[in-house]
């Protein structure tokens, strides 16, 4: 096979690909679009041919055949919560949506499939829309679970292949990718009654969200059970700032706190700073563990007790069934859900 440079500088054309493989154009282009038909013999000449030339299909035209963009959407939609300084700064500071965009790449990358981040909140949505019912992406991975987030039934309603990063907050036939939120909390709180810690409470997550309801629902349940009824509890936003302003107001309405239960690694890291200020020792005088096992809980002095939650392994599911919702439109939809793990450090 003979490799034949472009004429006056242009680039390789699907002629001469085809010329250099010995085939008809309309087999290059059958290999381009990943016909099944194409014996396996000849599409590997092809692609030999393709990187020889130099050649570069034609996106668009392709998508035309195909009706597929190859792309895949990654939408990140938060509403406006007290403590925030910047919605885009917490985008893109929270390690939770760094993991996920990892574990989701890593997913795509080997089938061609590229990752659209698209951040949006409650002034944006119509934008989102938009762009996504013009064609430009082939599904959508969907970090939200605010009760009032209407985007996942906006998706369901427009059919387009969708994935959420949780259990929705209203009931819909999407399908959805989770950790047990309610065992993870147990296992929080068994290991502060193992230390023998007797007067708990927790720092909460947002309470219109599954993930901040369950983890306060798990974590009082299996101390009511274990004749511990009365826990204190803030709510939180999942923010360093807000972990912080909600273990000052906790400590100071009960200061006999000597285990603590923070729903998120990054307000725990904000409530160590509120509990040394306060000039209590950790975990001497006051244990605390998080949740996430995020690159925060090695951030915090001192290391941090958390509760593990796999997001990258969960990101890649989430690809997954996106992908098999993608190649057989209708599918029913699937729900998964990891198991959290204890991650024992020095906090607790």
């Amino acid at each position: 096979m003979t490799t034949r440079p472009a004429r006056g500088g242009q680039h390789p054309t699907m002629d001469q690909v085809a010329e250099a493989a010995g085939v008809s154009r309309a087999t290059v282009s059958r290999v381009i679009n990943g016909a099944p038909s194409v014996d396996a013999k000849i599409r590997e000449i092809v692609q030999r041919a393709i990187a020889d030339t130099g050649y570069v299909p034609n996106v668009a035209a392709r998508s035309l055949v195909t009706r597929k963009s190859n792309s895949v959407a990654l939408v990140i939609s938060e509403p406006d919560r007290p403590y925030d300084t910047s919605f885009l700064n917490r985008v893109f500071t929270d390690p939770y949506f760094g993991r996920v965009t990892a574990g989701a790449t890593g997913a795509l990358r080997p089938h061609d499939i590229h990752l659209v981040i698209i951040p949006t909140d409650s002034t944006d949505h119509h934008h989102v829309i938009r762009y996504l019912r013009q064609g430009h992406v082939d599904g959508v991975l969907l970090i939200s679970s605010h009760e009032a987030d209407p985007l996942p039934r906006q998706l369901h309603e427009l059919g387009i292949p969708a994935v959420i990063s949780a259990r929705p907050a209203s009931p819909l036939a999407a399908s959805f990718v989770d950790v047990d939120q309610r065992l993870g909390a147990r296992l929080a709180a068994e290991h502060l009654l193992g230390r023998g810690c007797r007067r708990l409470a927790t720092i909460s997550g947002p309470l219109d969200i599954p993930s901040g309801s369950d983890r306060l629902d798990g974590f009082r349940s299996y101390l009511a059970g274990r004749g511990i009824p009365d826990v204190p509890a803030v709510e939180g936003d999942f923010t360093r700032h807000g972990g912080e302003e909600c273990a000052r107001r906790l400590l100071t309405a009960h200061p006999d706190i000597d285990g603590l239960f923070v729903a998120s690694d990054l307000m725990a890291e904000g409530a160590l700073r509120a509990v040394q200020d306060l000039g209590r020792r950790v975990p001497d005088d006051l244990a605390v563990v998080g949740f996430d096992d995020s690159s925060a809980a090695l951030d915090c002095r001192p290391l941090l007790t958390t509760i593990r939650q796999p997001v990258e392994e969960m990101a890649a599911e989430m690809a997954e069934v996106l992908m098999a919702h993608i190649a057989a439109p209708g599918r029913l939809p699937r729900s998964v859900t990891f198991q959290p793990t204890l991650v024992v450090r020095e906090s607790a």
